[in-house]
């Protein structure tokens, strides 16, 4: 059986692209609710499905390390079937120098060969949006926000991803009323029900995300409130249906990356299942919509108490208007990119990393007693030398008396 790929185990079967931690963090940007099939499968390594193939993800210092592992029957999120490491995803163009894909045994996949192959490169750089430079984004916040440069000291690194649309959309339809671990759970068992296998790695199944067209089976729905989708799962197949039966497919979703914000946003609206929040999620992680700031009860908590923003004061629910106001705000403070800004100030707020403000005080503090330190011994050393001065010129008057 194969196993997860650990870059302490050789660096053979693994390619590198030239990444500081300053514009990526993989910790930061695949667990802060953005995708949610990534999982930590060893120290600093994460393994997930992107662009139809299984990934293993790790970084040093300045450099981001890929793993791949290939399945001879991969079908991407748009219900094409191609061969994993042939086909750039959406692109539709075959890569050049084609890896042979091998078996050891029925199932099993063999991890890549140490060939570079530039549509992995090209899928990363997609993927994590590379060509956007992150360190002069938050410099620009920063200036622009004092809070915001405070955070930004500790919480470096968290990129905006570029997400397959119809993977993101139903994804963020699972999300309603929901915590992220719990998403994480409902995405896996979408797409072990209904995705194509791809790979097993130390007794991990892993399956590409669902097509359309199984998504809009007319048993999905009892098929998924048995898994425990609840309510969500009429919106999931209902909404696949409308896709395909009043847009033509996913190349709408696709097509919703040329047009407007709002025009993109409202198109998502008229989905089962699909309101203001799940519409910007969508918007910002997978149709390039830089400006949006998907608005929860959460961000909302931040734009009032970080900020004193006054939008929805005396309101006890989130209406389209403070949606908007609060987005706007934001927007005006932080500029054409403020989902990526919001998207850092989201992560410093989540639980799972109060432990790195943790880490970040206990680290000033040191440091703060280093220099108190220094300054109180360099102030002793001062009195002793005024004092050994002072015995030397009480021996020299002693000497000529």
């Amino acid at each position: 059986m194969s196993q997860h790929a650990l870059l302490s185990a050789g660096t053979k079967s693994w390619h590198s692209l030239a990444c500081s931690r300053s514009e990526l963090r993989l910790d930061l940007t695949l667990g802060c609710g953005q995708s949610f099939r990534w999982r930590e499968t060893g120290d600093g390594h994460w393994t997930g499905v992107m662009g139809g193939r299984v990934w293993t993800l790790t970084q040093t210092d300045d450099t981001l390390w890929y793993h791949t592992y290939n399945s001879p029957n991969a079908i991407g999120g748009d219900g094409r079937k191609r061969r994993a490491g042939s086909l750039l995803q959406g692109s539709g163009k075959r890569s050049k120098g084609v890896i042979e894909v091998k078996e050891e045994e029925e199932g099993e996949p063999v991890a890549v060969t140490p060939d570079p192959d530039r549509k992995e490169e090209e899928l990363l750089n997609d993927y994590f949006q590379l060509k956007v430079k992150l360190g002069d984004l938050y410099r620009d916040w920063g200036a622009a926000d004092p809070h915001f440069n405070s955070i930004a000291k500790i919480f470096t690194g968290v990129r905006m991803l570029r997400q397959d649309p119809t993977e993101c959309l139903f994804s963020f339809i699972c999300t309603s009323n929901n915590h992220i671990s719990r998403i994480q759970g409902m995405v896996e068992r979408l797409c072990q029900s209904l995705g194509t296998p791809l790979c097993q790695l130390d007794q991990t199944s892993y399956h590409d995300f669902p097509s359309l067209h199984a998504l809009a089976d007319n048993s999905v729905e009892a098929r998924l409130r048995d898994l425990g989708f609840g309510y969500r799962a009429r919106f999931l197949q209902q909404s696949a249906r409308q896709i395909l039966d009043s847009h033509g497919g996913p190349h709408w979703l696709q097509g919703l990356r040329s047009v407007p914000y709002l025009q993109a946003r409202d198109a998502l609206r008229t989905l089962p299942g699909v309101g203001p929040k799940v519409a910007d999620c969508v918007c910002l992680m997978s149709l390039e919509k830089a400006c949006v700031v998907p608005v929860d009860t959460h961000v909302w908590q931040i734009a009032k108490r970080d900020y004193s923003c006054a939008a929805g004061n005396g309101q006890k629910s989130l209406t389209d208007k403070v949606h908007r106001q609060i987005g706007d705000f934001f927007r005006q403070l932080w500029g054409p990119y403020a989902g990526w800004a919001h998207s850092v100030l989201f992560c410093s707020d989540l639980k799972k990393f109060q432990k790195l403000k943790e880490t970040h005080c206990l680290k000033q503090e040191e440091e703060k007693k280093k220099v108190k330190i220094k300054v109180e011994g360099e102030g002793m050393n001062k009195k002793i030398k005024k004092m050994c001065n002072r015995k030397v010129k009480m021996c020299v008057k002693e000497e000529v008396g």
